[in-house]
């Protein structure tokens, strides 16, 4: 017999009394607003919340503006790009194409992508799925030509760099390391077994299916996006700032979607409408991928499985531009929350699990003293330096896997390292050839005891081992 979702919720409600409640109460509600409250007002940005209890909508709100300069306020019908939360989407498009017999998950990409390069090691689509593949950042490696992610990145360009690669970070299986790189490239993988591009497969055989109106692949920036979200950046004074994206890529991000259509695809966990194998397309969405050793990896199909105060969770983040998105889903209490914004210090991750402590108090257990926090991803570079004369490292270093060439000049008694008019990080040494930057980056130079460097490999966290060599003139 089929699964009922709905009947399911009617008989847990029923024989269930300690179910989560089936609506929010007032106090709730005011509690949840207050978490909002710097932006629910006229003159900023914001987001659009829902919140979703036993295969309903309890509570859905926007919060501040989705254009300030029109005074056009968020609500819970608005349009927003939702960044890596995009993802899942393209893995239940792997998963759908295996089930249709026209991919083989463990197969060689190259089987598809004839034209990839043969590293020595098969790396699969299930490689990529996982973040397992090796294959370097390909948003890493426009900003390390000293592009930016908020202009236009031409599909064949973005492909062609990532292909002039020499190397990948790590065997394939070996390592997990996110690379955005993985999910365009299943995009391309869409495109050459269906002769569809990814937002027209994904619109026949996801969006549609499910009812989910205002959702799509983004993939060309041209298009007009009724009542979409303006993106905005707040500096560091707290002004707000414009934020203008053209970025059309799609795989790694891409979607566009309302908190509302999200609930859709929310819901579909529970009572599966995709495909022809029911929870059990699910199960596979929802399990972790192994290493070569069979030790398991910490993603699933662009999903992650956690625990929350003693409760499960599967989730994930989104972020690019002005765009920040989180998607919380606690499976066993039939509840989760859905947060998209459009303002780069919108922290959405955060509040969505303010909303579960609020809505699930009965449920979570007691916080743990430190708290639930956030890492870092800034490093200070401290501690003794070495005396060393850093005019010896000074000069141009091409980059023949980037085509691209670095100046490295002193100023103020500092090497500095300078990626066209966008990017300039201090270096600081902590030994005579290992170099460190506060973003947590190094390059680590190749030298003899007296001469000048003749290069370095460069360390840009997903992206290892890149190879300059200093150039003559």
């Amino acid at each position: 017999m089929p699964f009922n979702y709905r009947m399911f919720v009617f008989l847990a409600a029923f024989c269930c009394p300690l179910l989560v409640n089936a609506q929010l109460t007032p106090d709730q509600e005011a509690r949840i607003d207050a978490v909002f409250r710097k932006w629910d007002q006229q003159d900023m940005p914001g987001a659009a919340l829902a919140v979703i209890q036993n295969g309903t909508i309890v509570y859905q709100k926007g919060y501040g503006m989705a254009n300030i300069e029109h005074q056009i306020p968020i609500g819970p019908e608005t349009v927003f790009y939702i960044g890596s939360v995009s993802k899942q989407f393209v893995a239940m498009c792997m998963l759908l194409l295996e089930e249709q017999g026209k991919l083989d998950l463990d197969a060689d990409i190259r089987t598809y992508l004839p034209e990839f390069p043969d590293y020595g090691y098969p790396i699969t689509t299930r490689n990529l799925i996982h973040h397992t593949s090796g294959i370097r950042d390909n948003l890493t490696l426009w900003e390390l030509i000293g592009r930016s992610h908020l202009d236009e990145i031409p599909e064949s360009e973005i492909y062609e760099l990532i292909m002039r690669q020499e190397q990948l970070n790590f065997e394939p299986g070996t390592e997990y390391r996110y690379s955005n790189s993985c999910y365009f490239m299943m995009s391309l993988i869409v495109e050459r077994i269906t002769d569809q591009s990814l937002r027209e497969y994904a619109d026949e055989h996801i969006f549609s299916k499910l009812g989910m109106e205002h959702t799509f692949f983004g993939d060309d920036n041209r298009r007009i996006i009724p009542k979409r979200a303006s993106g905005y950046h707040e500096n560091g004074e707290g002004e707000i700032e414009n934020m203008i994206m053209r970025f059309d890529l799609v795989g790694s991000g891409g979607l566009y979607s309302t908190v509302q259509d999200l609930f859709l695809w929310d819901q579909n966990f529970y009572d599966n409408q995709l495909g022809e194998r029911g929870q059990d397309l699910i199960k596979d969405m929802l399990t972790n991928g192994r290493y070569k050793d069979g030790s398991e990896v910490d993603y699933a199909f662009a999903l992650q499985n956690d625990l929350y105060r003693g409760l499960r969770t599967v989730s994930h983040s989104g972020a690019l531009g002005g765009y920040r998105a989180h998607y919380l889903q606690f499976p066993d209490q039939l509840f989760s929350v859905v947060i998209l914004s459009n303002v780069t210090t919108f922290a959405p991750g955060d509040k969505a699990y303010a909303v579960a402590d609020i809505c699930l108090t009965d449920e979570l257990e007691p916080k743990p003293n430190k708290g639930f926090a956030v890492a870092s991803t800034t490093v200070r570079v401290s501690g003794p330096t070495p005396e060393i004369d850093v005019s010896d490292y000074s000069g141009r270093y091409y980059s023949p896997e980037l085509d691209y060439t670095y100046d490295l000049e002193v100023e103020e008694e500092k090497l500095v390292l300078k990626i066209g008019e966008v990017y300039r990080f201090d270096l600081i040494p902590t030994t005579t050839t290992l170099f460190k930057m506060d973003n947590g980056w190094s390059v680590e130079f190749q030298k003899e005891a007296d001469e000048a460097a003749s290069g370095f490999l460069l360390n840009a966290g997903r992206v290892s081992g890149l190879r300059f060599v200093r150039s003559k003139e």
